[in-house]
């Protein structure tokens, strides 16, 4: 699954998506034009270049073949949003079956139905794992809050950091859970 670069951009949404990946619920793609944004969009604004550059090396680490490369080729006979077409065009030469993002109208079925990509909101993608694993999400929501906190979150709070993060419907599905 390629993993858009507004995806990347919360941090509990981030952390969330690869602690999940670590479990091997999925596997998290991405391109080096990926990370170039989320840069742009991240540093000096919500974290240094120095953390970015540790962020960056620590998801390298932990998924080693998760950075798409060799697609530029394909990029302008992508049919989708201009400023997409690199996302979209990384997805193919991964052979990614899926795009997760928030912009899902930057990616139109005439777009993405020929090459067999689907579109997931991260909402949507977070409630199937729920559905499939729910037992392995709830043990890594726990396991959020204790992670380099002080003092650790609850999972009431890290809920409501994902419901602003952007992941409403999944932080509801889990709070109806009783957790």
């Amino acid at each position: 699954m390629l993993v858009d670069t507004c995806v990347l951009y919360p941090s509990i949404l981030r952390d969330t998506l690869l602690q999940l990946a670590e479990r091997g619920l999925f596997q998290p793609l991405w391109s080096k034009d990926i990370l170039d944004e989320l840069r742009r969009n991240l540093v000096d604004r919500v974290i240094t270049a120095e953390s970015f550059e540790h962020l960056v090396g620590q998801m390298a680490i932990a998924f080693e073949d998760s950075c798409v490369v060799d697609f530029g080729h394909l990029i302008a006979d992508m049919k989708c949003e201009k400023k997409d077409r690199h996302v979209l065009a990384a997805a193919v030469a991964a052979q990614a079956d899926v795009i997760m993002t928030f912009n899902t109208k930057d990616f139109p079925p005439n777009a993405t139905d020929e090459l067999a990509i689907g579109i997931l909101t991260p909402d949507d993608f977070l409630l199937e794992l729920l559905e499939a694993s729910e037992a392995v999400v709830l043990s890594v929501l726990r396991q959020q809050g204790n992670r380099n906190r002080r003092p650790p979150k609850t999972i009431d709070e890290i809920l409501n950091s994902l419901m602003r993060g952007g992941v409403p419907l999944f932080a509801r599905a889990v709070m109806e859970l009783g957790t």
